[in-house]
Parts: C-alpha cells; structure tokens; sequence
C-alpha cells in the first residue's frame, strides 16, 4: 500500500516526520535508487526498495521504548563531536540503535526516553501535544509567594516567554523575609520545589529561575505523563512494556485544530492583551491551558504540600 515516505520512515521507526522531512530536503533519501526530496512523495514500501543514507529500510520492524535515569555529566544526543559522554554509552549494544526522545542538559538528571518509535517521539516532543513533565528543582534562596506566582504567569527571557504550567514548594512555606547572602554572595538557603512543564523550551526552569533571581542548583525530571523514573536506580535503564508506551501516548493531548484558536480561546487572548495595554494583571483561568505562559487552574497561588513520591517502576542496570 503506498503512502507517504514521511510516514513510511516514522512509522519504520527512522525519524520523527519532521525529521523525516529534513532528511528529505538533504537528499538522504531514496526510492528505487532516485534520491527524492518533494515531500509530498508516496511509495509502497513493500514493493519499492527505500534507503537512507544508503540502508535498506525495512516495514513493519517491533519499535522498542526504553526509559533511563540520566545522570550528570552525560550529554542527551547519539554522538557529540566535542567526544563528551553520551546517554547512548549508558545503553548496552543491542539498544544503541535507539534515539533520545528530548533533552536533559549535562548538568541534570532524571527520566529520559530513548526509542526507534518516530511516531511517539512526534508526540512526546511536539509543543501542541502538550504531554506533561514534572522536575524536583533545588533553589539557591528562598523565593517568596509573589516571585512563584510569577514563574506560573510567566516572564520575558531576551524576548522569548518562559513560564511554568504549575509549581508546588516541598517541605515548608514560602519565606516571606529577604534570603540570607553570605560574605562571598552567595545565598545560604535553599528552597525545593516541583515545577511542571507543557511546553517546555530549552533550559526553561533554569533560564526562568535565573532571571527571577533564583538560580537552580539541581534539576531532576520525576515524570513524564504517567511514566515516572523512580525505581530505576541512575544511570540504569527498564524497556517499557507496550502498554506503558499506550500510556505515554494517552497522556498526550490530541493537537489543536490548524483552524486556530476556539472562540473561547481568543477571548482570552483578547483579555490579555487589552491587560498589557492598560497595564494590569491579566485575570487567571478557570481551566487548563496549552499556551506557553498560561495560567493554569491553581495559577496565581504556589501550593503547598509535602513532597510525595510517585508510584516506582521496576530497574535494570546496564552491563
């Protein structure tokens, strides 16, 4: 049956069909030895011989998901031309012809998803699906109520819109008082907190907390939708079943239609932005959000609650 090659290499668990594209416009990808690059191009992959960089694509190979605790000091991509660490040494052989699912930078740790499934990884990274993340973020001070409110309303970054889609402050209360500084400037306080993410940007927490005046000693990713990274001990890994990959997937919204916003939704934006015009605060919601910067149902308030522990997953350690 002939479809699309985008959908072919996705669906071979080649590329994202974004990055399936790409490698369509770089002239990586043949069909019957003609390099084809209009992407509106199908085939039937089960009759036509299709290559990348050479390979033989073959249909209908079992896709394999596996999640890892990622420590510091390793670098989130397949290969670095720097020769730094990567994740993919944390992996034994017969898994490195997965690809990291998103990043975590050098200097944070946490749950990282590898897979050859293009298909999960489109829905995993695109910011219109919305799948939610949530990261254990240590502060060096001790915002108070007003500077989290903020980081869920959302600031401005060198032009760019960084906000959290929820943050909650474990183990006691905002500190109202101005944080202790040391003879050598440093903060001697600490805070811990949970921040959750939709759309994450790059370093967002970080850039966000930094320009807030908080910066972040240690970022760890707890969750991925429903997929937590306790149980696997770092730098270890687990292959996920099919029915924790049907997980992920349901845990990702279904995109917005390319029609645009709903009735409802420009409303709202109308609101905000006839709030900046005149200078006040914009109203918070009643409902969730995907837009990056919005409120979401708790926005304007940081909660409170003990720090509590997700349900675990079983480990296995890498050889």
């Amino acid at each position: 049956m002939r479809e699309r090659l985008q959908k072919i290499l996705s669906s071979a668990g080649i590329a994202s069909r974004r990055a399936a594209e790409k490698l369509m416009e770089e002239g990586r990808v043949e069909v019957d030895g003609r390099v084809v690059r209009e992407l509106g191009t199908s085939a039937d992959p089960e009759t036509q011989e299709i290559r990348v960089d050479g390979t033989r694509v073959r249909p209908g190979k079992p896709r394999r998901t596996v999640a890892l605790n990622k420590p510091k000091g390793y670098v989130t991509t397949r290969s670095d031309p720097g020769r730094r660490p990567t994740v993919m040494e944390l992996l034994p052989p017969a898994f490195r012809g997965l690809y990291p699912v998103g990043r975590l930078d050098m200097g944070s740790t946490g749950l990282l998803i590898l897979t050859d499934d293009g298909e999960l990884a489109q829905r995993l990274t695109h910011p219109r699906f919305g799948i939610e993340k949530s990261y254990l973020v240590t502060l060096a001070g001790q915002p108070d109520k007003k500077t989290l409110d903020r980081a869920t309303r959302g600031i401005v970054v060198e032009g760019e819109r960084l906000s959290l889609e929820e943050v909650e402050l474990l183990g006691g209360r905002p500190d109202r008082r101005p944080p202790t500084v040391t003879t050598t400037g440093e903060r001697s306080e600490r805070t811990r907190l949970r921040a959750t993410l939709r759309r994450g940007k790059n370093r967002e927490i970080r850039r966000l907390f930094e320009a807030l005046g908080f910066p972040v000693i240690d970022l760890h990713r707890e969750r991925i939708g429903g997929l937590s990274v306790r149980g696997i001990p770092l730098g270890g890994f687990r292959p996920l079943s099919r029915a924790e990959v049907k997980l992920l997937e349901a845990k990702s919204r279904k995109p917005r239609a390319a029609s645009g916003a709903s009735p409802a939704g420009r409303k709202r934006m109308r609101r905000r932005r006839d709030a900046r015009e005149s200078g006040r605060p914009p109203r918070a919601r009643s409902e969730g959000s995907e837009s990056s910067g919005a409120l979401s149902p708790s926005a304007g308030r940081a909660k409170r609650v003990p720090e509590r522990e997700a349900p675990g997953v079983g480990p296995q350690r890498t050889k």
